[in-house]
Parts: C-alpha cells; structure tokens; sequence
C-alpha cells in the first residue's frame, strides 16, 4: 500500500476559523493528543503573526516528540527567522513557506509580475535552507493559477531545495476531475516533480474538500493537508478523519493507505471541538453524532440483523463504542422490541403489538420519548407489580450557602416520599436525597452532561451509571431543568436495578437512545 502522509493544521488554519482562540495549555494538549493519533506532520502555527504564536510553538516542539513540528511563514526573511526562533528545539522542524501564485492574486495583492514571484520563492527557499533541512513549499490559489506558470514555479522551487511541493485549493474552487487532472499534468511536465513529495490543501468553499483530496490522492499525490472536524477559515478544510478513513475503506480504489490510529479519532475530536468552542454538526461525516445513529425503522431492521447492511464502518474503528437505535416517529416494531429487551423487560407478541401501539401514540404527543418513557409504559400495562419510583417535586435552596435539596417520590403504591438533605453541591445532595428515600446506596460510576437542541431553553441530556451488588445499570434524563434530568437519569438507573427480576440478557453491540 503507498504512503499518505498527513499534514494537520487545527493549530494554524483550524485556529484561524471566526471566533476561535486556543491558549499555550490547549495548543498543547490538542498537539500531543494529535501526535498520539498518528499524523505525520503538525503545523503549530504562524509565528511570525505575534511574540505569543512564537511562545506557544516553543512549548508544542517540547512536548511533542515524535512527530515532525512546521510553522507557516510568507516568502520573507522576517517571517522565516521568526520561524527558526519559534522550532529551535523542535525534534524534526519543516519551515512551510507559502507565495500566491494565481493571477488574482499577484495582481491585487502581491502586485507582482510573474518572474518576481519566482524569483522571491527561490529567495525564500534558499534563505530558509540556512536554517532548515526540511522546507515544504506552497503555491497559494494553485488551482486557479495558469498551468505553463505553475510548471515554472514548482520546477524553479525544486531546484531551489523545497522537498515538498503544496498545491493548495485554496478558495475551494476546485472539482475533483480539474483537480486531479491538475496533479497528472503536473508529473508530466516537471520532470524533477518525483523528486519530492507532492502535496495538497484544500478548502471547503463549495463543499468538495474531501472529494477534492481524494481525487488529489488518486492522481498520486502523497501528502494530505486538512484539520480534524474540518474547521478552518471560512467554510473550513479537508476533515483528516474522512480521508482517513476513506482510504481505509475503499482500499480497493485508491490502494493507499495512512499511519493513523483510528481509535483515536473520536476522542480527537471531541477535544477540539471543546477547546475550539465549535460543535460537531450532528450529521457530520465519521465523527458527528448521528453518524452511526439509525432511526428509519427499515434502516433499524437491517442493523439489528446485520450491521453492515447500513454501516460500512464499525463504530469501534473511530473510537465509538456502539451504533445508536433512535427510537423516533419512524422506528418500527423490531426496534421497540430490541429497546424493550435491553431495557430489561420480555413482552409476549401480544403485549409487544400493544405497546407498540401506545408507544407510537406517544410518539405523536412528545416530542422526545425517553427510558423513562419506555420504563412507564412497560410498568403502568404489564408489570404493575415491579418497583418503580417517580420524581413527584424537587425543589433546590441554598441556607448558610450550602446546596439543599428538597425531594419527593413516588413509588409504585402511590405512596409519597419526601426528604430535605444538604450535600457537597446540588448532584450530591440530590443523589444522597434519593438513596435516603429508598433506603439502599449506589455507587455513581458515571455522570455526563450534554445539550440536545440549542438557545436558552435547550433541552439538557443527562446520562449516569451506578452499580449495585457487581452489577451495572445506566439512566437518561432529559429536561430544560439540568438537575431534574440528573434527578431523572438517577432513578431510571435505580428501577433497572429493582426490575432486575423481570431482565433477559441485553445486546450491549447496540446503544438505544432518544
């Protein structure tokens, strides 16, 4: 399988997307969280932009070790010694020098005839060759420049020392057959062009950057440029984690292959998009939220028969535990039964072909149908007997500054519980509250927070675990009310544990949500 290298730069273009600022602290962290991923190259950052930028890529080139460390600099001296200043201690440092070369571009911004932009590549090649063994050379706009040019360009950079030569798409104006095509046109006219290795960059303008760098590979190209989750300016960039694993599936087609831990790239993910302040879009190639979610009750049919029939990636591959059942207004029979099952609880066909009627009635009236939900229907129709208990008020204060929470169940005669406890924040004292009512302890393994829709009256996600006698039991609670959510989650969990007599063995290959 041929070698595709990867060149990340979260850190420099994906910083540079509206809005984003990272500290010395993130930068590093993300950089050794991207090493431990596998690319092979991190762009750190433009240091000739700030004394700051030059700081944070000191502390990237300390802490990460085993990938090679480049910084972007223009076509002039300042920039590239700010550069050798910023990798002095940098294991394997690469100087990436960028020249507009479009005819645009040197009108309106360079206001440079062709022969000077030749001739400050050569400059800036040859200047950096004093300070670096490793110079990476890029020709902004290239998919908009004239071919003759860039011919003279890439040869002229050649020879000047550059051992990787970047073709950027970079306002995303590129298709995929002018593209690749580029890159064939390209070898056949540089005849120096297999003596380094040829890369690309593209943008995300008209929604073809992956397809762009696909085509880029399938016309040999060895070295890809993008960012994780594809943030960047404007549109953004190539997402790495798609072409990563494009190459993984279709090796029959491209016959390439990267050096990327793919387990990884979940958790990379995630990270960025918490430092970075930008969220996954749910239906996000590989790493969004809905990526291995199903909801289409014909969809949900084939995956509990056969995953593959609508996933061509194993959730596991990216670092996601399991695929996602949705039940929604389009999910069928088959699903409900599966949820039932790893809910706990055996239904006849004919208590099955009643719930599902209740449950599609329910779908009409809610707009979220959550465990909880489920757990109802069950109890209220066929297991009336089974211990169940119901959040009846809550109420939260704080007397002396500390957190008080006022609670009230009901359990499964309709008798009310009610206590007032204090604890060390309002989860503990809610979650101690709750255990003093029933009158037996659990041990919280987990607790996450997250937001199912967005604005000030987002409906809040809260999911826990607790474990009782070696035994786990999980819990999903949802409201505009975060501690209520949590109060929810808790007692979901809880009542699987005193439902444990009516459970059959659960499919843990499928994770059923709302």
């Amino acid at each position: 399988m041929r070698k595709i290298h990867v060149f990340d730069t979260t850190l420099r273009d994906g910083e540079q997307s509206p809005g984003v600022h990272l500290t010395m602290e993130e930068k590093v962290m993300i950089a050794r969280q991207l090493e431990k991923l596998g690319v092979d190259r991190i762009e750190a950052g433009f240091p000739a932009s700030s004394l700051g930028e030059v700081a944070n890529v000191q502390a990237i080139s300390k802490a990460v070790r085993n990938t090679s460390i480049a910084v972007l600099a223009r076509a002039h001296k300042k920039d590239i010694e700010a550069a050798r200043d910023a990798l002095k201690g940098a294991a394997t440092p690469c100087l990436h020098i960028v020249l507009a070369t479009s005819p645009i571009h040197r009108k309106y911004k360079l206001n440079m005839t062709k022969e000077q932009v030749i001739e400050r590549a050569e400059m800036a090649i040859q200047y950096g060759k004093n300070y670096f063994s490793d110079i990476e050379f890029s020709l902004e706009d290239a998919s908009r420049t004239e071919l003759d040019f860039m011919y003279k360009v890439v040869d002229r950079a050649i020879q000047a020392g550059a051992k990787v030569i970047n073709l950027p798409d970079t306002v995303g104006y590129a298709s995929p057959e002018t593209f690749g095509d580029m890159f064939r046109k390209l070898r056949e006219n540089v005849p120096r062009a297999d003596q380094v290795l040829l890369s690309t960059h593209c943008h995300n303008d008209l929604g073809m950057a992956t397809a762009n760098t696909m085509a880029a590979i399938y016309a040999g190209v060895d070295q890809v440029e993008g960012t994780i989750n594809g943030i960047g300016e404007r549109a953004g960039n190539t997402a790495i984690e798609e072409v990563a694993l494009a190459l993984e599936t279709r090796k029959d087609v491209y016959n390439a292959q990267t050096d990327m831990v793919f387990n990884e790239i979940y958790n990379t993910s995630r990270m960025v998009s918490h430092y970075t302040g930008m969220t996954v879009q749910p239906n996000k190639a590989i790493v969004g939220e809905n990526a291995f979610a199903h909801e289409s009750g014909i969809h949900q049919d084939g995956m509990l028969k056969e995953s593959s029939t609508y996933e061509i990636i194993r959730p596991s591959t990216v670092g996601v535990s399991s695929s996602t059942i949705v039940l929604g207004k389009h999910s069928g029979r088959h699903a409900l039964k599966k949820k039932i099952e790893y809910l706990g609880y055996h239904l006849t066909e004919a208590e099955l072909a009643q719930a599902f009627e209740d449950f599609k009635k329910m779908i009409d009236q809610k707009k979220y149908v959550i465990d909880d939900d489920i757990h109802k229907l069950i109890n209220q129709k066929f297991i009336n007997h089974a211990t169940c208990y119901e959040l009846s008020d809550l109420v939260i204060s704080y007397p002396d500054g500390r957190s008080q929470v006022t609670i009230e169940l009901t359990d499964e005669k309709q008798k009310q519980l009610r206590t007032v406890i204090q604890g060390n924040g309002v989860i503990d004292a809610l979650y101690n509250g709750i255990e003093q009512l029933i009158g037996m302890p659990f041990q919280l393994q987990d607790y996450t927070i997250r937001s199912k829709s967005i604005g000030k009256d987002a409906v809040g996600e809260v999911i826990v675990k607790v474990k009782k006698d070696d035994q786990s039991y999980s819990g999903r609670g949802m409201d505009t009310d975060i501690i209520k959510a949590s109060a929810k989650a808790y007692l979901i969990a809880i009542n699987q544990f005193f439902q444990k007599d009516h459970q059959v063995n659960k499919d843990n290959s499928l994770i059923f949500t709302n």
